[in-house]
């Protein structure tokens, strides 16, 4: 048969129309500059910028010192805790009237469990397609009352903290004290060193044994007797050794 005229087509439902496969996307080839196979390449690029930031991070660990503080002593009951920067905002909630003292289950629960929750639900609650924030309104909403409040919570916390006194109630004392001397070595030899530590700074109970405001006499009755858990009969030394280590202790002083 000729082609052209008297030439029928005609169409098989079993053929179909296409190769491709609904569900299936395209290649990576028909979106040149486009995107790009996750394994290797745009894993390795993140691997790349993350170890740029790791050995960043790992600099200023070297190079900054860390802002230490004295030991933690939990008889200090003026001491003032501050939480870091990331936290301020929950510390400075936990400040007004509504979150604290009897309904400090609201500052402590219920108030940041809505509003995180409220941050968890917002795409579920606002699942259209467009991506512009603008065409958004639940979320955009609920992200950018998030951020006012945790912008305004953290500067309120920053300024209103006293941070001279902080530095004060925090700065580490200069607890040297001279291993040489007569009387640290009767006060490491009866034992002494090994509660109240090795440069006599103490760990809270027991306490500190420099800058106690404590008389020679005072020491040496509490060395002999004990006090609060301190058992008496501690101290073996003679009575000569008690008065060098009880005076060498009362002369140390908080610089």
């Amino acid at each position: 048969m000729h082609r052209g005229k008297g030439m029928k087509f005609v169409g098989d439902s079993r053929v179909p129309a296409s190769n491709r496969m609904p569900n299936v996307p395209k290649d990576y080839s028909e979106y040149p500059g486009k995107t790009e196979a996750f394994w290797p390449n745009f894993l390795l690029k993140e691997w790349l910028v993350g170890a740029v930031f790791l050995v960043g991070f790992l600099i200023l660990t070297v190079s900054a010192d860390p802002p230490l503080e004295k030991i933690a002593d939990p008889s200090d009951t003026e001491y003032i805790p501050m939480p870091d920067w990331y936290f301020l905002f929950l510390y400075q909630l936990l400040k007004y009237s509504y979150a604290s003292n009897q309904y400090i289950i609201f500052g402590t629960l219920i108030i940041p469990g809505l509003a995180f929750g409220a941050l968890l639900l917002a795409p579920f609650l606002d699942r259209g397609p467009e991506r512009r924030p603008s065409k958004r309104p639940l979320a955009t909403g609920f992200m950018l009352l998030a951020l006012a409040a945790i912008t305004y919570l953290t500067w309120e916390a920053y300024v209103g903290h006293d941070w001279e006194a902080a530095k004060l109630q925090g700065q580490i004392p200069d607890t040297a004290v001279d291993t040489e001397t007569e009387g640290y070595k009767i006060a490491e030899a009866n034992g002494c060193i090994s509660c109240h530590g090795g440069g006599l700074e103490g760990s809270g109970t027991p306490p500190a044994l420099i800058g106690t405001g404590l008389t020679a006499e005072e020491i040496a009755d509490i060395a002999k007797n004990g006090v609060g858990e301190m058992p008496a009969g501690l101290f073996s030394g003679t009575d000569e050794e008690l008065e060098k280590m009880s005076e060498y202790l009362a002369s140390l002083k908080k610089e």
